[in-house]
């Protein structure tokens, strides 16, 4: 009998500060610069949620004072993979956390009619089985831009992967847990419901147009 896969897990990461800064992106009248700022701080209070629990050994050091042995983290670096475009408003802040950590590159963009996700880049380190990858997009609305980057990146060896976002809606973590069980999942806040068009309500709107300015 083959085992049961592990359920996966959705974190809220309800710290006051990650909810104050969340709470300014979702406001009409935040700047482009604000908003591109505010995602990559609330980038770095993610990332501190998701790799909190990674395994570490001891190391034999020297302080000022005296020899010690202390804490240095174990096995080979993580992998940050986010999905195009809006996936890079993450990406800064959790590289000045993990500066050593590689980068996967995830090109899909949403069909507006099926909403489904295509693919149109997709780049990675081959190593990908050996690390642990932290899936990044701000939105997780249906959840099929989520499970096509995962979907690529489990045929392309990753087996441990993890997936952060700014919001997450019902839908989308259903579908995720549907498709996806095995994969952990972090978000600053889960909303109501999606729309007839597919965006989160009440949101923040389409987040890679508010970060860069396109809308």
């Amino acid at each position: 009998m083959k085992p049961k896969k592990e359920q996966n897990i959705v974190h809220v990461v309800s710290h006051p500060l990650v909810q104050h800064k969340l709470t300014l992106m979702r406001d009409i009248h935040c700047s482009t610069q604000n908003f591109r700022t505010l995602m990559n701080e609330i980038g770095m209070f993610l990332c501190y949620e998701v790799t909190r629990d990674l395994p570490v050994r001891h190391s034999d050091i020297v302080t000022p004072i005296t020899p010690m042995s202390a804490p240095v983290m174990a096995g080979k670096k993580l992998v940050f993979a986010p999905i195009l475009r809006a996936g890079l408003g993450f990406l800064e802040g959790m590289l000045q956390l993990v500066p050593s950590a590689r980068v996967a590159h995830v090109g899909l963009y949403r069909n507006p009619e099926t909403l489904e996700a295509v693919e149109y880049y997709f780049k990675a380190p081959s190593d990908l089985r050996d690390r642990l990858v932290i899936v990044l997009d701000p939105m997780l609305a249906t959840g099929h831009s989520a499970i096509a980057a995962v979907d690529h990146l489990k045929k392309q060896g990753a087996s441990d992967i993890r997936f952060a976002c700014l919001l997450a809606a019902p839908e989308g973590l259903a579908n995720m847990q549907a498709c996806h069980p095995d994969v952990t999942i972090w978000t600053a806040a889960i909303d109501e419901k999606l729309n007839e068009h597919g965006y989160i309500v009440p949101g923040l709107g389409d987040a890679g147009d508010r970060m860069y300015g396109t809308k």
